[in-house]
Order: C-alpha cells, then structure tokens, then sequence
C-alpha cells in the first residue's frame, strides 16, 4: 500500500511540476533554482529539453548520492527521473497565458513547483539534483528542507543573470520564494 502511494505521489507531484514550468516559466522566461533552473538556462541558451538538462546534470549529484547518502539515493531516484522525463512529455499540455501577468505567472508557477516537490517529500521522495543536495543538508542539520531549497534556488537564479533580463530576475526570485513557501507548507503539514 505504501508503494503505490508513493507512486501515486511521484505521478502527482511530477506532472504538478511540469504545468508549472512549462506554463508559466518557460512562457515568461522565469527560472526556478536547483536543478531545474540550471535545466532552463541551458534550454534558454541552447534549446535544450529542459528535463534532458536536468537528467544529464544530476549525474554527479547521484554518483555522491550512492557513495554517501544511499538511502536518499534510493528515495529519489525515480521522483527524478520521472519529473524531467513528464517536464519533456508534458510540455505540448500548455494554457494559453498570454492575458496573464508575469508576477502571477511567477506565483502561479512557484507555488505549482513547491506543491509538486511538496508532495513528494511527503513519502521522503525528492526531484533530485540540488534537491537531493538539499535534503541531505537538512537531514545532517536536523532542519526544514524547504530552507535549504530556497538558498540553493536563489544562488541557481543570480547565476543565470547572464540569460535573463533584470524584471526576469525579479520574478524568478519571487517564483523561488512561492516555491519554497509551498514547498514548507507541505512538510510542515506533514510533521504535524
């Protein structure tokens, strides 16, 4: 029983994740931070999926996952892999937003990434790549997971100024901070 919730959570979370980056990021040019930033900048340079960045980048994040933190490892492996494999299947299920603002889209788009990650950490199951890096860091500090995302999400999104226009840092930051607010709503609900 406890598998196929975890499953059904991997399923949820992942596809929340992949309206949120593909509807209100991608259209407004907004980055997120972690992993899935670094995954935009380069599909924003390059044209790149945004979830093969995301897979093809997490290889070192895993190598040090399986030497030091397995059972994280274990717990992410397939939230990962399922999360940039649904950002890239998913990308033709888009909204028209055209009439939306791009603070809203950075709420909107934020706080879709912190409830599908959220859902996740529910089960232990992480998106990987600095996510996973995250969690290992609150889990050797005893602290809320969430906190550790949105400094390593902010540090992700100052990197990406050189592909981003100003107002695009501003609402990329407001959509990391949506995110981790989501993101510890959800685990505060969890240890109550």
């Amino acid at each position: 029983m406890l598998y196929r919730k975890k499953l059904l959570a991997i399923l949820a979370g992942s596809f929340i994740i992949s309206l949120g980056i593909n509807n209100f990021f991608v259209p407004f040019h907004i980055l997120d931070g972690g992993m899935i930033g670094l995954g935009l900048i380069l599909h924003y340079l390059y044209e790149i999926n945004v979830g093969v960045a995301i897979l093809l980048l997490s290889i070192p994040i895993y190598c040090g996952a399986w030497f030091w933190y397995r059972e994280f490892f274990y717990n992410s492996i397939i939230g990962f892999v399922i999360s940039a494999l649904f950002i890239d299947l998913f990308q033709w299920l888009t909204f028209t937003v055209d009439d939306l603002s791009p603070l809203i889209a950075a709420i909107i788009g934020g706080t879709l990434l912190g409830v599908g990650v959220g859902i996740m950490f529910l089960y232990d199951i992480s998106t990987g790549g600095l996510d996973l890096l995250a969690q290992m860091i609150a889990d050797f500090f005893k602290m809320n997971v969430g906190i550790f995302i949105f400094i390593i999400d902010l540090i992700v999104v100052f990197a990406g100024i050189s592909v981003i226009t100003f107002d695009e840092m501003i609402l990329s930051t407001i959509a990391v901070a949506a995110t981790g607010v989501a993101t510890t709503a959800i685990v505060i609900l969890k240890d109550r």
